[in-house]
């Protein structure tokens, strides 16, 4: 199996990613338990389908360890050169309040070591607190050890667009912003989606199979409770579905994804993945690989095979009308982290 060149993004002048990323947070607990070897061997099979991109954080558990092991074996078994194929891109999440330059240094410097890289390809910085003006200080120091050569590019995450605003009127270059955005979560269409567009800021989304639920497994099923909800991902997804609109609606939303999805030959999970990605400044799709545990190579390869037409669009936006306005209830991109 081997992706199309339609799965490649010329992301930076120096890296070209697959727009599928491969989400990291899944071995953080809460997803069933990883075993390291089994990991280790999943994401071999992963880089030889082609999805050679990882999204992981300093606080996904052994996430940052499991890339420095990965890079060890593969310079073992394929030599140095092999490493170029592969691109991890980590957080930083701190606790807010002063901010120094070694504070940061420090923190950066245990990403570089437990990845075992001498330049981080990408850090998406995060920060809890917008009243706490220090993000700035963080983000100034970052763009230092990124003139030092310790930090290739900077981004967010979970940023909304006002403060992304603020950071890039204060002449920090930001490449990426990580939001949340699905068929069910469309905040960052009321503003972040143009102002990207505006400052070629790409967004990476999350969320965008709603952790499994926009799929076939629960089209025409009754409403889970939560104990049925095996993941962590599925309980926080299936709380946006509520306040969304409820298990009803989401029900005719999904008959109207497998009646699309059946026309193109693909699934379910598949049309929700193509519809965020042909969003204008998505550069990629963040999908959860539970690494070891369950894998969907062959089924999140077919994305690339197919495009959304007018028809599929328009049937599935006449479904999102009909739900709560998200971006009204709970605020823009990454509010609901600030409450």
């Amino acid at each position: 199996m081997q992706l199309p060149p339609q799965s490649r993004l010329q992301f930076t002048p120096d890296l070209n990613i697959c727009r599928i990323l491969n989400g990291m947070w899944q071995v953080s607990g809460g997803h069933g338990r990883i075993n390291p070897t089994a990991a280790i061997q999943a994401m071999f099979k992963y880089l030889d389908a082609g999805f050679t991109t990882w999204d992981l954080a300093d606080h996904y558990g052994p996430a940052e360890d499991l890339i420095g092991e990965f890079r060890r074996q593969l310079i073992a078994t394929r030599g140095k050169e092999a490493l170029s194929s592969i691109q991890a891109f980590t957080k930083w999440v701190p606790r807010p309040g002063k901010m120094t330059k070694k504070l940061v240094e420090e923190n950066i410097n245990i990403s570089l070591r437990r990845m075992d890289v001498e330049c981080l390809d990408l850090m998406q910085f995060h920060w809890w607190e917008y009243r706490d003006s220090n993000y700035l200080d963080a983000l100034r120091y970052m763009a230092e050890l990124q003139t030092e050569g310790k930090i290739k590019y900077l981004a967010l995450t979970n940023f909304d667009t006002k403060h992304l605003q603020i950071i890039t009127e204060a002449g920090i270059k930001i490449v990426s912003n990580q939001v949340q955005f699905s068929l069910v979560d469309r905040r960052p269409e009321v503003k972040m989606l143009e102002f990207c567009q505006q400052h070629d800021i790409k967004l990476f989304t999350y969320g965008s199979v709603c952790g499994g639920l926009l799929s076939e497994k629960y089209l025409g099923k009754p409403e889970p409770r939560a104990f049925d909800l095996g993941t962590v991902s599925l309980k926080k997804y299936k709380n946006m579905v509520d306040n969304w609109g409820g298990w009803q609606l989401f029900q005719e939303l999904l008959s109207t994804l497998k009646k699309i999805a059946d026309q193109h030959g693909v699934s379910i999970s598949n049309v929700a993945v193509r519809y965020i990605l042909e969003k204008p400044s998505v550069g990629g799709v963040i999908v959860g690989a539970r690494l070891g545990l369950s894998a969907h190579l062959e089924d999140n390869a077919k994305v690339f095979g197919f495009v959304l037409d007018a028809e599929d669009v328009n049937l599935i936006d006449a479904v999102s009308r009909k739900s709560r306005d998200l971006y009204q209830l709970i605020g823009d991109c990454g509010d609901e982290y600030r409450k």
